[in-house]
């Protein structure tokens, strides 16, 4: 089931609260949090586009670059043979562990947007 919602470059991930009983979002990708909900599966995602026109616009006024502003540095923790066997890998073709990670993750994000198009295609 797929849970992402796209607008405008924008993405959410829509959870459903038992507890409220509504379903319920926030943009992300941006450093603020502007949340959306509704009861409605029908409205949700109208709810969404509302909230991330009403971001754009909020920023427009205030003379704020709306995008999240990624620094290309993260943490990540792995299984600890796995990182072991990467950095082996690394040094046996003469790069360093974050090229080698660099890769991995071009790899897994072309081939997903690669499955993406096949799959749009069909």
């Amino acid at each position: 089931m797929e849970n992402t919602l796209q607008y405008k470059g924008f993405f959410t991930n829509i959870a459903y609260s038992a507890e409220d009983m509504v379903l319920h979002g926030k943009i992300e990708g941006i450093d603020d949090l502007v949340t959306f909900e509704s009861e409605s599966p029908l409205e949700i995602e109208k709810e969404f586009h509302a909230a991330v026109d009403d971001y754009l616009e909020h920023c427009k006024e205030i003379g704020k670059d709306p995008a999240k502003t990624y620094r290309g540095t993260f943490n990540v923790r792995i299984d600890p043979k796995l990182h072991r066997a990467i950095a082996i890998e690394a040094m046996n073709k003469g790069i360093s562990l974050n090229q080698a990670v660099e890769r991995a993750i071009g790899q897994f994000v072309n081939s997903k947007n690669d499955s993406a198009t096949a799959n749009h295609n069909r």
